[in-house]
């Protein structure tokens, strides 16, 4: 096998938002990664030799672009939305309906691609606590692990920014002095985005004996 052919070919969703934005700059930077393709509603604003783009402004409707989601070998699914202020109907829609639709046409053009999703620290995995967002999360990476064989669910918690990164959340632009202190009172809670994104690229390239993946499992596949 050839150098070229050897290297995985990704799909990203999301790159307009921190963590999307930061797993695209991890992946533009890895050897491994030979090519990427970034579906979203807008541009990322990032041009480099490995990236190509589609916008597509309808994630219920695919069939425009479904032919075009063929042989590759992993999907970085970063696109969520915060359910504050939000009643369940509307969340589960954006969440576990979105994303779920974009996975199982996935399938369709390529049952054996990896899927990686960014779900969440504290996610409901029974579908029945009391918090809402974290049973919708629950529930959608349980569909995920039906539809795929390889599918990942990564629960970060908190992340530290990578820097110079545009779409970096207010909270970390003016509260990182907080980040030493919750590495110290609870290491295990936080990750650096540059180790997610190295997480989610070993995946596809290596596997992993879990489908959900709490921080330490984040860190631990990241130096893989």
């Amino acid at each position: 096998m050839s150098e070229s052919s050897s290297k995985i070919k990704v799909i990203i969703t999301g790159a307009s938002g921190m963590v999307g934005e930061g797993v695209l700059h991890v992946c533009l930077q890895n050897d491994r990664v030979g090519e990427v393709l970034v579906v979203g509603r807008k541009s990322c604003g990032t041009t480099h030799p490995k990236l190509k783009e589609i916008i597509h402004s309808d994630f219920y409707n695919l069939a425009p672009i479904e032919s075009q989601l063929r042989d590759y070998n992993a999907c970085f699914f970063c696109l969520g939305v915060s359910s504050v202020g939000m009643k369940e109907e509307e969340y589960f829609k954006l969440t576990y309906t979105l994303t779920t639709n974009f996975a199982k046409t996935l399938a369709t053009q390529n049952s054996a691609i990896t899927f990686c999703y960014i779900s969440g620290a504290s996610t409901d995995s029974t579908e029945k606590g009391r918090s809402m967002w974290a049973r919708v999360k629950g529930k959608t990476e349980n569909e995920l692990i039906k539809i795929f064989k390889h599918a990942y669910n990564f629960r970060p918690g908190a992340l530290i920014p990578i820097k110079g990164m545009k779409n970096t959340l207010n909270f970390y632009k003016y509260l990182g002095w907080l980040i030493p202190v919750i590495r110290l009172l609870a290491p295990k809670s936080i990750c650096k985005l540059e180790e997610l994104g190295a997480a989610m690229i070993n995946s596809a390239v290596k596997g992993y004996d879990k489908q959900i993946l709490e921080v330490t499992d984040i860190i631990e596949l990241s130096k893989r």
